[in-house]
């Protein structure tokens, strides 16, 4: 319980305002003691996820932000569409803390035995409100790292890895036995390529890139299609029947490319087919939307028979259905491999200040393939 004392520290907050504007800016913060089950974690590592950028943004439009305020407290200020600001309803004038997970040191704690044993621990943590620089949260929520594990390497401890085996497991638990993803050299997808390798588990990687193809072949990966490429149709049926893969996951969302795995699926599928019927195989083919790098539409041809579906996946649905002791054992493969399988890498760290830099917000909100951005909180604090 050293270090007692109501601390204070910044955190970026994100506003809607009733006039269609997203208002992003740094606020002086007060944390107060913890209840007895309770710690105090001094953030030093968080990144910045897609997911986090919804609620950072808004879905304000980048091209219109406008910076404000001193190099020390910054306010960022964009447009949002009036379609938009439709769905926004709920969170008009409210000041929203930003960031799902980071890590960091646990400076003070609590009365009872299982927060005191955490003093000292660097920890990552799991529950919103990331970006800032003291998180006062529950104790059962720490995931403690390994010695000699720094923030930087535990900042994504959840939501890339625990998304990259919720994959694997949802596979498994719906009786497919080999998996398609899309966007597969980003961070996530490299965790699933060494995740799948690891467990013997046929992995079809869709890229865009020349380069990517070569950064996961050198990785191992046994199949890597170029969507990109004139013969990428045909390159996917042949890995997809060479696989077996029947379910995709999309980290696309808009555009060809799911109806694209589906039809792929199909002509795979009727290469071993004994019989031609007009509906199509049999096989259930599946693909999970749980992206948006494309906000477009999603465009399909109803070209691969009628037993197929498309639909949403989400993180936390799927822990919720797997339950806390099956979580659990997730988390604990991924301390335990968080080194290896799960290690992952960052384009740059900035402070917090520096994240509302417009030519930082620039080169993030790109979403490239492995261009990511880290958040130190206590950078220059």
């Amino acid at each position: 319980m050293a270090d007692t004392g109501t601390r204070m520290g910044r955190e970026l907050r994100s506003t809607v305002k009733k006039e269609g504007v997203v208002e992003i800016s740094l606020v002086r913060v007060a944390t107060a003691e913890p209840k007895p089950e309770e710690v105090i974690v001094r953030m030093e590592a968080a990144p910045i996820n897609p997911s986090d950028q919804g609620l950072l943004f808004a879905g304000a439009d980048i091209g219109t932000a406008k910076a404000s305020g001193s190099a020390d407290n910054p306010v960022v200020t964009a447009s949002i569409s009036p379609a938009v600001m439709r769905s926004l309803g709920g969170r008009l004038e409210q000041s929203l803390p930003v960031g799902n997970e980071g890590a960091g040191v646990v400076v003070q704690t609590g009365s009872s035995a299982a927060a005191q044993a955490l003093m000292g621990k660097t920890v990552a943590i799991l529950g919103g409100a990331m970006y800032t620089q003291f998180r006062r949260i529950k104790a059962v929520q720490c995931l403690v790292l390994p010695p000699g594990t720094t923030p930087a390497e535990g900042a994504d401890c959840f939501v890339n890895p625990l998304t990259a085996l919720g994959m694997v497991e949802t596979m498994r638990r719906e009786g497919h036995t080999a998996l398609v993803h899309t966007a597969a050299a980003s961070n996530l997808g490299q965790m699933l390529n060494r995740i799948c390798i690891k467990d013997g588990v046929c992995l079809v990687n869709i890229v865009r890139k020349p380069e990517h193809v070569d950064l996961l072949k050198k990785m191992g990966a046994a199949y890597v299609c170029n969507s990109s490429s004139p013969s990428f149709m045909d390159d996917l049926t042949e890995a997809l029947a060479a696989s077996g893969a029947t379910v995709a996951f999309d980290a696309i969302g808009g555009g060809r490319l799911a109806g694209q795995i589906l039809t792929a699926m199909e002509a795979a599928l009727s290469r071993t087919a004994k019989e031609y019927s007009r509906y199509g195989s049999t096989t259930h083919k599946q693909v999970y939307i749980y992206g948006g790098l494309d906000r477009g539409p999603t465009e399909f041809n109803r070209s691969f028979g009628m037993a197929w579906s498309m639909g949403g996946w989400l993180l936390t649905a799927f822990l919720q259905k797997i339950g806390l002791e099956a979580a659990q054992k997730l988390r604990e493969r991924v301390a335990a491999e968080i080194k290896t399988t799960f290690s992952g890498s960052y384009t740059k760290e900035v402070s917090l200040a520096e994240a509302l830099a417009l030519e930082e917000i620039t080169a993030y909100t790109k979403q490239a393939t492995g261009q990511k951005y880290l958040i130190n909180p206590s950078k220059g604090a």
